[in-house]
């Protein structure tokens, strides 16, 4: 489009600049001239911002937001409260007191230990105190909570929301999927319980609410968005170092979660239970936008089963193994694209075993990590496509029972196999701090997150198979065991779907005494006190060392 050329105003242009020389105002020409002269400034400053700028898509116009909307939300949030609270309680336990290494996770301690009373005979620190939620799953009484909630409780209390205070008793308890039914004793008109959902039909995106005790302040609600699925989560007993069994499927969100939270619900938009709130990822053990919770696929699986017996199998394979990646891919002459679940090491007489499972033949360094190479690679069981050892590992706990047989599908030597494996229980041996009981001003440190030796253990290690002893998983800065020169495990391997760290040092003796479990070396610790020195013997890399260290006073 051509622009029309505007003579006159050029020429009152012309004087104004002549003048704006002499130093008058543009207010000392005639009104007329100076209107004229305003109006060709802007209509040729419009006209060139309009050249200047790069033509742009027109926008569509902003819905406004309906007032209705809102009003709907709110409602919809009010609702469920007023559902859900009365089914949500706060469980306050009273249990041993725990080395501070060990403390529950997500639980704050309210009784910190209180000073040394001048002339009172024998005083006895306070026991270990904490908080945390749970929700009510039937008219007969029974509660859900996490296992690292009432884990070695000696006293559980559970408050309602109407004030309601009962002592509870413990049903059953699963450490491997950090879940736990405890049991009050009430008429069933005063019970109300949860109506679960399905979290297998959720997606990423969707509102989720929570309500728990968070520090102790009871039928507190959050609301965040299902931030992730898919998660794994390590199991409540491996939070204190050492042997871990993975939790699948877990939920990500972020609607605030802090210590107290633990054993509450999360929420869809119908009022429903998709989980069971059990951990948060912060540097300042509170909430920081991430939180992980225990689907409810998982509490529909394993809580009948607490109620019915007390405890719950979980389907294994006899399989210590790592996920497939592009530089162990092409180190096993395998495509760099190949994915899979590889086979490490197989347990002795174990399911795969008995199957004919192979696990690795050699060792490789890549990246300066040695590990494990040439087992069998599992691609796909029971049909269902294997990425990785985490599918493996959610396929067992979704869809497999102690008994049932399975059907793998396995790259061996560039050849597709199918094996077919009869599963059985999960072992139950786990791994433990050592630190020994008794009153905690009184308690000798050595600083160490310990684990027994296991045949897979033992196997990945290329130690005798009837090695006995505690293997170093992790020396504590600054601790006894660090200053003597005790070294921890730095190789990360699975172990039956267990993410444990191996190679560190292992205890075999203390005092020429033969140590062969982490509570033997814990019970002995218990006759010695802190500032008394005891002489370990250590095996590293097939020889025997010697060492004295100077046990410290627990932190």
């Amino acid at each position: 489009m051509q622009k029309k050329i505007r003579t006159l105003p050029v020429i009152f242009l012309l004087i104004a600049l002549f003048a704006a020389a002499c130093s008058p105002t543009l207010a000392a020409l005639p009104a007329e001239a100076s209107n004229v002269i305003n109006d060709v400034i802007k209509d040729n400053t419009t006209e060139q911002n309009e050249a200047d700028q790069p033509a742009q898509a027109e926008q569509p116009p902003i819905a406004p937001i309906e007032p209705g909307l809102l009003a709907a939300y709110e409602s919809t949030l009010i609702n469920i409260y007023e559902r859900v609270n009365p089914s949500v309680v706060n469980i306050r336990v009273v249990g041993q007191a725990l080395p501070s290494s060990v403390q529950l996770p997500d639980m704050p301690d309210l009784f910190p230990n209180l000073p040394q009373i001048p002339d009172a005979p024998e005083f006895q620190p306070p026991l270990n105190r904490g908080l945390g939620s749970g929700f009510v799953w039937d008219t007969q009484g029974n509660i859900v909570t996490n296992n690292h909630v009432v884990d070695g409780a000696e006293k559980i209390e559970v408050t309602f929301s109407d004030e309601t205070v009962v002592t509870a008793e413990l049903v059953g308890a699963d450490p491997d999927s950090d879940l736990a039914v405890i049991r009050v004793d009430l008429p069933a008109d005063q019970l109300q319980p949860v109506q679960m959902g399905d979290s297998e039909l959720l997606r990423v995106g969707q509102l989720a609410i929570a309500i728990g005790n968070p520090f102790g302040l009871e039928g507190t609600m959050t609301v965040g968005i299902v931030s992730a699925l898919g998660r794994s989560l390590p199991a409540s007993d491996g939070l204190a170092g050492g042997l871990i069994y993975s939790i699948p499927n877990v939920i990500q969100t972020d609607a605030p979660i802090n210590p107290g939270n633990s054993g509450g619900v999360l929420l869809n938009d119908k009022g429903e239970v998709i989980g069971v709130t059990a951990a948060i990822e912060s540097p300042v053990r509170a909430n920081a936008g991430i939180g992980f919770v225990i689907p409810s696929s998982i509490v529909d699986r394993v809580v009948p089963e607490l109620i019915e017996n007390g405890n719950y199998a979980h389907p294994y394979l006899g399989i210590s193994g790592i996920s497939l990646f592009p530089d162990l891919a092409a180190a096993m002459d395998l495509e760099k694209d190949q994915r899979g679940a590889m086979v490490a090491a197989v347990t002795p007489d174990g399911p795969a075993e008995k199957a004919g499972l192979l696990g690795s033949d050699n060792q490789m360094s890549i990246d300066g990590l040695d590990m494990q190479a040439g087992g069998d690679v599992i691609t796909a069981i029971d049909g269902e496509i294997v990425e990785d050892m985490d599918d493996l590992i959610a396929y067992l706990s979704a869809n497999a029972v102690v008994g049932q047989q399975v059907v793998l599908t396995v790259l061996r030597d560039e050849n597709l196999l199918e094996v077919t494996v009869t599963l059985e229980a999960r072992p139950a041996e786990r791994a433990q701090i050592v630190t020994p009981p008794g009153e905690a001003s009184e308690r000798a440190w050595l600083g160490i997150m310990g684990l027994p030796l296991t045949p897979e253990i033992t196997e990945e290690m290329t130690l005798s198979a009837d090695q006995q002893g505690v293997l170093v998983v992790e020396v504590q800065p600054e601790s006894p065991a660090e200053k003597a020169g005790l070294i921890g495990s730095e190789t990360p391997v699975t172990i039956n779907g267990e993410e444990i760290l191996i190679g560190g040092d292992v205890i075999v003796s203390a005092d020429g005494n033969d140590i062969a479990t982490v509570q033997e070396l814990a019970v002995y610790f218990q006759e010695v006190g802190p500032g008394e020195q005891v002489s370990l013997t250590i095996l590293r890399d097939g020889t025997l060392i010697t060492f004295d260290v100077v046990l410290g006073e627990q932190p």
